[in-house]
Order: C-alpha cells, then sequence, then structure tokens
C-alpha cells in the first residue's frame, strides 16, 4: 500500500492510497466464504461453493465491494497512522480506481486536529475573589441547624410567617376543577415563597379549618402560565420553636462541647467549600486567559457536528423538564440569535481547549495510571447516577474508554496550567493552590512537598 497526502486547508487532508490486489486477498477471501455460505448451489455444500462460481451466481462486483468495505477500515487506519495524522470526525471515502486483479485507489478526505505552536502561557496571571466568611454566613448555617433540632407544636391561632401549616389545594379555571392540580395534607412553612405565587399571602392570616381562594398561574403542565383559581383549605397551624443556642446544644447536634466550637468548626467547614470555589474561578480565569493567546483554526464541519449535538442535548433535556426552547429562552431572557451564538462561542472555545490541553499533554508527557481512570469512571458513574459497575462495562463495550482517558490527562494538563499560572486574591495574596487538597483543607511546609510527590 502506499499513499500521498495532499493538504486542503489548516484542518482538512486529503489522502490517495493505492492498494495492490496481493493486500486485498484475505478480504476477498472472507467475502467469498461469507457470500457462498448465503447461497445454495446444486452439487455443492454450503460455504464450500468455489469462487467462479459465487461469480457467476453473485456477480464479481458484489464480491468486490464487500471485500473493499471489509479491508477498508483497516487500509485507512494505516494510512492515517503513517501519515501520523490526528482525525476528527467521519472520513468522507471514495474509490477512484478500480483494475480486479491490479489495484484499487482511494481518496479519504477527513478534517484534521490543527498545528499550532504553543504560546509562551509562563507569564499568565489572574485575579479571583478573596475568601471570606462572615458572621452572617455562620449565623445562617447555625440557624439552619438549630431547624434541623427544631419541635412544632399545634397552636390555636392565625398562621404567621415562619409557622408550619398542612394545607390542601384545589385548582380550577372557569369553575372547573383541574384533576391534575388537586392536593391534600401539604405541609408548607409560611413565608418560604417555595411553591405558588401568591400562595404565602392567602395562608397568612388564615386559621384551621379556614378556606380562601387566590389567583395565581400554575408552574408546570399543559396550563402553565395560565391564570388559576385555587382555593386552599389550612387544616393545622404548627409553630415551630427552635432549641436554645447553648454549649447543650453544640452537644446535642455536633460533637462539640461548646457553641464556640460548633461555630468554629461550621466557620472552617464553610472556608473550605469557598476556596474550592475560588480554585474553580481560577481555573476558568486561567484556562480563559490561555485561550486568548491562542489563534487555532478550527475544522467547520467539527464545528457545527458539535453545536447540532449540545442543541440536541438541550433540547431533550428540556422536553424531560416539560418545558419548550420559547419558555427557556424566556426564562434566560435569551433571543433565539443570543442562544445560537452563545452555543457556538461556547463550542468553539471547548475545541481550542481540548487541543491545547492535548498539546500541554503531549509537551509535559502527562500520562494516566489505572488507578487514576478508576477513580474518573467512579466520579461519572456517581454524577450520573448510575451503577458504577454497569457504567464501566457500558463504557467498555461501546469503546468510551479513550474518550475518558482523555479528560482525566486533559484535566491534569489543566491543573498544570493553573499551577503554573499566578493567581492573586483581590486584596493581591499570591494563592498557591498546589497546596489545596480536595477538600479545600491547606497543606504547609512538608506536608504540602509530599502531597506534590
Amino acid at each position: 500500500m502506499k499513499s500521498a497526502q495532499e493538504t486542503l486547508s489548516p484542518t482538512r487532508v486529503k489522502l490517495t492510497i493505492e492498494v495492490p490486489f496481493d493486500e486485498l486477498k484475505p478480504a476477498l477471501d472472507k467475502a467469498y466464504k461469507t457470500v457462498g455460505s448465503q447461497i445454495s448451489v446444486p452439487g455443492f455444500r454450503r460455504g464450500k461453493v468455489p469462487a467462479k462460481v459465487v461469480d457467476q451466481r453473485v456477480g464479481r462486483g458484489t464480491i468486490l465491494d464487500q471485500a473493499i468495505n471489509d479491508a477498508l477500515p483497516g487500509i485507512y487506519s494505516q494510512a492515517v497512522a503513517e501519515a501520523e495524522l490526528q482525525p476528527l470526525g467521519q472520513p468522507e471515502v471514495d474509490v477512484t480506481r478500480l483494475e480486479d486483479g491490479e489495484l484499487v485507489e482511494f481518496t479519504v478526505e477527513v478534517d484534521i486536529r490543527p498545528e499550532f505552536e504553543t504560546p509562551d502561557l509562563s507569564d499568565i496571571e489572574v485575579t479571583v475573589p478573596d475568601v471570606t466568611v462572615e458572621d452572617a454566613d455562620v449565623d445562617e448555617q447555625v440557624e439552619a441547624l438549630r431547624e434541623r433540632f427544631a419541635t412544632l407544636t399545634e397552636v390555636e391561632r392565625p398562621a404567621a410567617d415562619g409557622d408550619f401549616v398542612t394545607i390542601d389545594l384545589s385548582a380550577s379555571k372557569d369553575g372547573e376543577k383541574l384533576d391534575v392540580a388537586q392536593a391534600s395534607g401539604i405541609v408548607y412553612q409560611v413565608g418560604k415563597d417555595s411553591m405558588l405565587d401568591g400562595l404565602d399571602d392567602a395562608v397568612t392570616g388564615m386559621s384551621a379549618g379556614e378556606s380562601k381562594t387566590f389567583q395565581t398561574q400554575l408552574a408546570g403542565g399543559d396550563l402553565k402560565g395560565e391564570d388559576v383559581d385555587v382555593e386552599v383549605t389550612v387544616s393545622t397551624v404548627k409553630e415551630q420553636e427552635l432549641p436554645e443556642l447553648d454549649d447543650d446544644f453544640a452537644q446535642t447536634a455536633s460533637e462539640f462541647d461548646t457553641v464556640d466550637e460548633l461555630r468554629a468548626d461550621i466557620a472552617e467547614k464553610l472556608t473550605r467549600g469557598k476556596r474550592i470555589e475560588q480554585a474553580a474561578e481560577a481555573r476558568d480565569a486561567v484556562l480563559e486567559a490561555a485561550l486568548e493567546k491562542l489563534d487555532v483554526p478550527l475544522p467547520e464541519t467539527v464545528v457545527e457536528a458539535e453545536i447540532a449535538s449540545r442543541r440536541q442535548q438541550i433540547e431533550q433535556q428540556l422536553a424531560y423538564a416539560g418545558m419548550t426552547m420559547d419558555a427557556y429562552l424566556d426564562s434566560e431572557e435569551q433571543t433565539i440569535d443570543e442562544f445560537e451564538a452563545d452555543l457556538e462561542k461556547r463550542v468553539r472555545d471547548s475545541l481550542v481547549a481540548q487541543f491545547l490541553l492535548d498539546q500541554i499533554a503531549t509537551d509535559s508527557e502527562i500520562g494516566i495510571e489505572q488507578d487514576e481512570l478508576t477513580e474518573h469512571m467512579l466520579r461519572r458513574a456517581q454524577q450520573s447516577g448510575e451503577d458504577p459497575q454497569s457504567f464501566m462495562q457500558h463504557m467498555v463495550e461501546h469503546n468510551h474508554i479513550p474518550e475518558l482517558v482523555a479528560e482525566v490527562v486533559r484535566g491534569k494538563a489543566l491543573a498544570t496550567l493553573v499551577e503554573d499560572a499566578i493567581v492573586k486574591d483581590e486584596s493581591g495574596n499570591v494563592i498557591d493552590l498546589k497546596s489545596l487538597r480536595g477538600d479545600g483543607s491547606v497543606a504547609e511546609g512538608d506536608e504540602a512537598a509530599s502531597d506534590d510527590a
């Protein structure tokens, strides 16, 4: 086999491949055997029909077509490997010359990964928000903890803000009850504004046994957004009693002996969480700064295919949630043109980021260990809510392992890029992301060096 390469653009090439018939012999033999086993010829056992007889029955062209189709994937892969190309997407293949018994010539056009010089990324400097935990943040968590240990006492008075009411709801339109909008025995906290618009105003001041009708709009279903009348009936009113915030409460609700220790632990956990958020913002900012240094040509067919794929995913998710694209655009306060422009920009940035991180991984000889791949698959399974064993089996059976490997390698390349950048908070302090652990804690001194190792 011999091949010649022609560059059509920075992201597309054309390969002309000539294959002698000698190299097609295994595929021809297989084609004759396959077709011969599918036909019945008097005097011959099925599968033992001579090639000449098969040609007479089905035609030589049928055999050649099947042999070429069977051999083509291997021929294409060999030609791509010899040309040291990194193809993207599906190739366009044409048989341009066929001399039976002599040779077959193919032309293949395919998009390829663009070649580019990695710019100097050592001078990237970004600023991210400070990590600050206010007393109000801690107070909010303490109050949430107290609510978990609160008790509810039924009271004989009108419902007020913060009370828990048990209610029945019955929606109707034009005087006819809506079967899909009936509910009973709902426990609702007044003031949460977490159900229907107008419900808080309606139940505030109502006592057990009272009913009231108010107008609102349904949040979902066929009548979403339309005005309906809702009758609310209160069956019980309960007052929430929070436990005293003292050392006894700290010992009951946690492993700490005092409120001060409890608050200190909450503050530390909030700080860790904000450090993780800060690191994520640093990652995004560094990658964005790196992309601004690049001018990488992109294969338009790949871009268009990725845009179409992502648009389809969004539409499927919206359909699953019972929302139309128009409703989604209204909720995001976007026009369809703005949505399409934003989608295209995200796709283009994503592709350039992949190319950059792949190049960094190659230059830095970044590899992957089996335990890293396993951990990544477990994380992906958890995120998707699937059984880990089933997820892994699916990935293997559908040949998705190379994609998962690429995700891990790109993640490690991005980590290298971020750690080499200068990251400062808004107060001007340099942030050492190398010392940040996965739980948001910070390793110090010898411990940090050990973590690096």
